[in-house]
């Protein structure tokens, strides 16, 4: 054999190990875990393009690609909103993003912040959640190991034909509830609440079932809310809004518990507080962009003059004496719950 014959045969060798290289690299960092994270709304929505997605890329590179995310939204999994957190606890999903309120009195304490004015900004009534989460327990998520805790911006109403600037202008109106408690404020207002999941407002509203909803700006655009509605109205500026609701981001206990101590540790850095704060700051975020998008659509935004909504405040004492009642009868101590949640509130 020649000596040209040796050099090439050993460039192609080379080039050949060259090439194969990605493909190795590629191998050696395959998924050793694939966790299926379950929610319900649109992929477009923000949650999932601003938090999921770049949570999901973070854990993948702090876990050196050993731990793969993957995100099926709308409900793709199967099933109704409120199974979400059944479905992580039985292993449909490694990991739910649920609301509490979806299954009214199963999480008490979890439900505690979507009460009627116990809203500030979405960052720091999320980090009181996760406060109040992390100090009277969570038992209540037995079988689930909790990621995070968090609440959106405070609500506001949209309605398809006329705006809401005092109780009167909610008189006979029937007006989709995003939970319980605050179904009972506007019941008290004389409206007339309906319940069901925001994946099944848009019929609602576009058969005229509905006269308007309780959410807040950021879940306009994913369900194109700005065409169904020509009002909005905000509560004035002021230390609390109207209402929020709670969501947990919880995983199967039993699946966390079976990845590697170095995997655990990567799951754990990426949650608690540092995550449920996140999420708050995102929420906030998308509450500025979503108002946007009704402006554009030139939808007319109206304020609740301050003295309005105070004037509404004391209809919430038999809610709040209700709540307490609630917690106290399922092993809470539902005054010291009620009154840490409004201290965390108030030092935000």
């Amino acid at each position: 054999m020649t000596t040209n014959s040796l050099t090439r045969r050993t460039m192609l060798a080379a080039m050949g190990a060259t090439l194969a290289m990605p493909a190795l690299v590629k191998r050696a960092n395959a998924a050793e875990v694939t966790l299926r994270l379950h929610h319900f709304l649109p992929a477009m929505a923000p949650v999932q393009r601003n938090i999921f997605e770049p949570w999901a890329q973070e854990i993948a590179e702090a876990s050196d690609g050993r731990i793969e995310i993957q995100i099926f939204p709308s409900m793709q999994l199967g099933g109704k909103p409120p199974q979400l957190a059944d479905q992580a606890k039985g292993g449909i999903a490694d990991i739910a993003w649920t609301l509490p309120v979806y299954t009214p009195d199963r999480f008490l304490l979890a439900e505690t912040m979507a009460l009627p004015f116990m809203v500030t900004t979405a960052e720091k009534s999320s980090i009181a959640m996760q406060t109040l989460m992390d100090e009277f327990g969570t038992a209540e998520y037995a079988g689930l190991k909790p990621l995070a805790f968090h609440t959106h911006a405070g609500g506001k109403f949209h309605m398809r034909d006329t705006p809401v600037v005092t109780a009167a202008d909610l008189k006979g109106k029937q007006i989709r509830s995003p939970n319980q408690s605050t179904g009972q404020l506007l019941s008290a207002l004389g409206a007339e609440p309906v319940f069901f999941p925001v994946t099944d407002m848009i019929v609602g509203l576009s058969n005229g079932v509905i006269d308007g909803c309780c959410l807040p700006y950021e879940v306009v655009p994913a369900f194109k809310l700005q065409e169904l509605t020509k009002f909005s109205s905000e509560p004035a500026p002021a230390a609390r809004g109207l209402y929020s609701n709670t969501f947990a981001l919880v995983m199967n206990q039993g699946v966390y518990d079976g990845l590697p101590e170095d995997l655990r540790g990567v799951i754990d850095n990426a949650s608690g507080p540092a995550l449920s704060r996140r999420m708050g700051q995102s929420f906030d975020t998308f509450e500025t962009g979503g108002r946007g998008v009704v402006e554009k659509q030139g939808n007319q935004i109206n304020e609740i003059a301050a003295a309005e909504v105070e004037s509404w405040r004391p209809l919430v004492a038999p809610i709040y004496a209700e709540w307490q009642k609630k917690l106290d009868d399922n092993g809470f101590d539902g005054a010291a719950v009620l009154r840490r949640a409004n201290e965390l509130l108030d030092a935000g």
